[in-house]
């Protein structure tokens, strides 16, 4: 909700859910007022399986049943291999390790320019068929939770490595926790990976 209040957006065309986590989930409600600004029609949402089980069993009065004023209104969809956007974009999925239910990784794509965008978030490992989709991307949002080991997520450092083999442009590592101390990590990553940065509230990123 507070990053749409901060930067102003007043309409969502679609939403993708990446996987059912409840850090990515129970917030949705927050959508309602985009299904009133929209006259009361229903977002299209594109998730994966679990996903998609995930939201029927947290909002089951948002789907299938007759928008009321003032309330959600989702269109569950499982998310495709390719995805073409109203504006003309194009998204594509591949599916990510992560835990025990798989999370979708994505990759945007703006026809009118060429420009690539990967954003592999919430993941243990990228495989080979994410890494054919996103190779040579201008801009990749990787998963980089802590410095040490943990089951369902990158390392910083693995994602570093990640960039490397994707060779990506410019790669920003984000879901970070309050093990990483920004600046010294910023500096090191500077040296050692200066394609490599770290996420932060409010960053905006423009593809040239």
């Amino acid at each position: 909700r507070l990053q749409c209040l901060q930067n102003k957006i007043p309409h969502v065309d679609s939403f993708i859910l990446t996987h059912g986590h409840a850090d990515h989930v129970l917030g949705m409600d927050d959508l309602r007022q985009f299904c009133t600004n929209n006259d009361g029609n229903p977002i299209p949402v594109y998730t994966t399986e679990t996903g998609k089980k995930r939201v029927e069993a947290i909002y089951p009065y948002a789907i299938g049943e007759a928008a009321s004023p003032g309330y959600i209104a989702l269109d569950l969809f499982l998310m495709p291999p390719e995805l073409h956007l109203p504006g003309g974009g194009i998204v594509r999925s591949v599916l990510l390790p992560h835990g025990n239910e798989p999370t979708l990784g994505l990759v945007f794509e703006e026809p009118s320019t060429g420009k690539r965008f990967a954003y592999f978030t919430d993941c243990k490992t990228v495989p080979k068929a994410a890494m054919e989709l996103a190779r040579d991307c201008d801009l990749a949002i990787l998963d980089g939770l802590r410095p040490n080991f943990h089951p369902t997520h990158m390392t910083i450092g693995k994602a570093c490595e990640v960039s490397v083999e994707l060779n990506a442009r410019q790669t920003y590592i984000t879901h970070m926790t309050y093990q990483i101390d920004y600046e010294r990590y910023t500096q090191s990553l500077a040296i050692e990976y200066p394609k490599v940065g770290l996420c932060y509230d409010g960053l905006r990123i423009v593809l040239r």
